[in-house]
């Protein structure tokens, strides 16, 4: 389960629309909808969209594109490079009904990965604090941290990026901790613990703040997560902040093995 960090607003309003509530076999089923958009190397090439985005962030070798391969059921919906920080592109896909998509997925390129040339990483560090400053549409960040590390320096700086956002719930935040398979119990929770007392830091009264242990390779965490993701959805579009008519509920579709 994930782990909601104190003062943060956990409501959930309801889906006035939906049938029945969310559930985790029905969350699995919409992330599975998930499919390409487009890739682009400046915000500029983005498209304008009402749709709530939620974006993946987090160094290169933590695990970001298996996490978004194993949220979806696809094999292959994310590309992970053979050379890790090479990716320089912000990826979209489109999440619910092919005819009346109700979200947007955005991969952002890995950081912190020591063999890119410098002047890469300035561009690219530019791009994502502008990305997580300004874009509109962004409303949720799910930021990858290998819980055998914590959270590095540049993970807080990243954090630092979208801390005025997050602290007006502007935005949500959810922290994977990935590779949990790695650690044994007292190391899960001692990596859990030390997270979540590090993003009080972040909480206020409207923000929307957790960290959960996940492994892609036990599929632990990985159903918390896609209940996490819907409900934020719904939550933006019972705010008002997206058009009724743009989300509609995604049909059941099996999740592959």
């Amino acid at each position: 389960m994930t782990n909601e960090i104190p003062d943060a607003d956990t409501s959930v309003p309801a889906d006035a629309t939906a049938s029945a509530p969310v559930t985790e076999k029905l969350a699995l089923a919409w992330t599975h909808t998930a499919r390409f958009l487009t890739t682009a190397s400046q915000l500029v090439h983005l498209p304008a969209t009402e749709l709530p985005e939620i974006a993946f962030v987090g160094r290169s070798n933590a695990g970001k594109s298996t996490a978004i391969n194993t949220l979806a059921q696809q094999k292959r919906l994310a590309f992970a490079s053979k050379t890790p920080g090479r990716t320089q592109h912000i990826n979209l896909f489109e999440l619910g009904p092919k005819d009346a998509a109700d979200a947007l997925l955005a991969d952002l390129p890995g950081y912190g990965y020591a063999a890119v040339n410098k002047s890469a990483k300035q561009r690219w560090q530019k791009v994502m604090a502008d990305y997580l400053a300004i874009r509109r549409s962004l409303s949720g960040v799910v930021l990858m941290v290998d819980s055998r590390l914590g959270l590095t320096d540049l993970d807080k700086q990243l954090l630092e990026f979208v801390a005025a956002r997050v602290a007006t719930g502007e935005i949500r935040l959810l922290v994977l901790l990935t590779k949990s398979d790695k650690l044994n119990r007292k190391e899960a929770d001692a990596i859990l613990r030390d997270t979540t007392d590090y993003l009080a830091g972040l909480s206020t009264e409207h923000s929307d703040v957790a960290v959960t242990l996940f492994s892609a390779l036990k599929k632990s965490g990985v159903g918390d997560v896609a209940l996490a993701l819907r409900e934020w959805v719904q939550s933006h579009r019972s705010s008002g902040e997206v058009p009724d008519a743009v989300l509609a509920a995604a049909p059941p579709v099996e999740p592959q093995d």
